[in-house]
């Protein structure tokens, strides 16, 4: 198996585990939304299910596109295109 191929399968499992820990984060801030939100007023089903969407799901875009950043530049991604765009010196 070639070095970056190595590097990309090392890069993949550690953005599964980042978006393992995302996921269980998002959880636990709805989680804790809705409990500020039962402490302090009445709950309605309307107010759960936006809290729910809106907190699970704008901590899960946010930390999800930086993992996707990690992942581009620790998979060599980045280094293809930087390479790529290059424009080779010219001899004197």
């Amino acid at each position: 198996m070639a070095a970056m191929e190595k590097q990309r399968d090392k890069a993949k499992a550690d953005f599964f585990r980042m978006i393992r820990w995302i996921v269980a984060i998002g959880v636990v801030m709805a989680g804790g939304a809705i409990l500020y939100l039962a402490l302090t007023g009445e709950l309605y089903l309307h107010l759960v299910i936006a809290t729910l969407g809106g907190v699970f799901f704008s901590v899960l875009l946010g930390c999800g596109l930086m993992a996707a950043s990690f992942y581009s530049d620790k998979s060599g991604h980045d280094q293809v295109v930087t390479d790529a765009t290059e424009r080779p010196t010219r001899p004197d």
